[in-house]
């Protein structure tokens, strides 16, 4: 077939084959691009962006507790409820609960005071305890869904209900990243439970703001890799070439048809899986860290082995300008959600991250990275102050602990307050959409300014609330 000077690729695709080929791309990124209404940076869409505020902290790295760790058991004390152990609540239960409830429950743990503020933790946490200086303890924190899977979404994205991207992928999509060779945002071993590749996903933004996985919970941490780093049949510099032959056609495709983001986000993903190449396998590799440094994240211990080696990745991943880490503990068997066991359960996982996550802060502090890294703790909801059976608790939604260390924020400090008892969120609550824009806030973004607009209107992570607590702020 004779094609004339003026017929284009485009033209080509849509007149032969009864135009099916045409209609199959078309389909294709329309259906992963949305509505295709906002530019991206073909040349480099992970640049550092400006902020929209002075920005206390550069990074952050949110240490993940899957099940629901016990603020009344941690770092939320209730003198009433030791008082008044094994008597009813005094007050009316949550209109929908997740289970039966029975009476009060004392902590079987005892609080100390530390520090120079002096402000309390339970014995679960000695050592993460000897940092309380640094830590802002969020004791007002509460959300909605009693559930985990709605509950790690909202806390993940802002939402139970929908489809949205994560914190990670909107924190990349304000601040893009300060190392080009290195994913923007980084998720070691996360759950790929109740929700799943959702909480580090990127729903509507660009393709390279979704978060990528290092393993996943059901991989022990030293065999947490990134897969096919390396190709053992092709070169680099074959690659190299086979990279710039199908760059150079798509960019003849998108002069003929225009620019797509779904098509710029593909390419960008295949330029930076080959720059990989070379930087993850250092960052990977900790066989170059000190035995000092593995003892001080306990990678030395069986019991602390697993947890220490995330966060030591996690450290090397922040100090060579990864924007955003998440480190998730969870297992198969007891994660923090004791429904029973409360005792033996929350002692073995206090257990196996108490060390990692205080030398973590140790070691931040010491580099001098604390100062401009935001490390977040916590997990989706907290527990009952009320007995689940005998020797267990239930799902709290309405009331539970966070904290914050570095990053801007004050050290030695206590925000809000739940009931005398750890039941309701009471004084300065924090709403998870207030704990977001606060940690926006930390990074430089305004919350209402992050925004995309997608299917006819402006989206954000906080949707339309969000409250920063500048209280909290150093």
């Amino acid at each position: 077939m004779q094609l004339g000077s003026l017929q284009t690729r485009r033209q080509l695709l849509k007149t032969s084959a009864l135009g099916f080929g045409h209609l199959a791309l078309t389909t294709m990124l329309a259906a992963d691009e949305g509505t295709g209404q906002n530019e991206l940076n073909s040349s480099n869409p992970l640049a550092p962006k400006k902020p929209h505020l002075l920005s206390r902290a550069k990074r952050i790295i949110f240490l993940f507790m899957k099940g629901g760790p016990s603020h009344v058991d941690t770092f939320d004390p209730k003198p009433l409820l030791t008082r008044d152990s094994g008597k009813p609540l005094p007050f009316a239960l949550p209109r929908v609960t997740f289970a039966k409830q029975n009476n009060l429950l004392r902590s079987p743990w005892k609080f100390k005071q530390y520090g120079e503020s002096g402000l309390p933790v339970s014995s679960l946490f000695p050592k993460v305890a000897q940092h309380v200086d640094d830590m802002c303890i969020l004791r007002s924190v509460h959300g909605t869904n009693p559930a985990h899977g709605g509950a790690l979404l909202k806390l993940h994205t802002g939402t139970d209900q929908f489809v949205r991207p994560s914190l990670g992928a909107w924190v990349t999509y304000g601040l893009g990243t300060e190392n080009q060779n290195l994913p923007a945002f980084v998720t070691i071993c996360p759950t790929l439970a109740h929700g799943g590749v959702n909480n580090w996903g990127a729903a509507f933004l660009p393709a390279h703001c979704q978060g990528t996985p290092i393993g996943n919970a059901s991989l022990t941490a030293a065999k947490a890799r990134v897969k096919h780093i390396r190709n053992p049949r092709i070169s680099q510099e074959l690659q190299r070439k086979q990279l710039d032959f199908l760059s150079q056609m798509n960019r003849g495709h998108m002069d003929d048809v225009g620019s797509t983001a779904a098509l710029e986000g593909r390419l960008n993903s295949f330029e930076l899986a080959y720059r990989m190449q070379t930087a993850m396998p250092d960052v990977q590799e900790l066989a170059n860290e000190s035995q000092m440094t593995k003892r001080l994240y306990g990678i030395d211990d069986p019991v602390t082995e697993d947890f220490g080696r995330q966060c030591l990745l996690a450290r090397r991943f922040l100090e060579r300008g990864v924007r955003f880490v998440q480190v998730t503990h969870s297992d198969s068997e007891v994660q923090w959600d004791q429904h029973s066991n409360l005792y033996q359960g929350h002692i073995k996982n206090a257990a196996e991250v108490d060390k990692p996550i205080a030398g973590l802060l140790s070691d931040l502090k010491t580099r001098g990275l604390l100062k401009d890294t935001l490390v977040v703790w916590g997990g989706e909801f907290g527990r009952t102050p009320t007995a689940q059976g005998t020797n267990g608790r239930d799902h709290n939604p309405h009331g539970f602990s966070m904290w914050m260390a570095g990053g801007g924020v004050k050290g030695g400090y206590a925000y809000g307050a739940t009931d005398d008892y750890g039941y309701y969120a009471a004084v300065d609550k924090m709403h998870v959409h207030d704990l977001h824009a606060t940690i926006l806030h930390l990074l430089g973004l305004d919350h209402e300014q992050l925004t995309f607009r997608y299917a006819g209107r402006d989206f954000r992570l906080t949707d339309v609330a969000g409250e920063v607590a500048t209280d909290i702020l150093a």
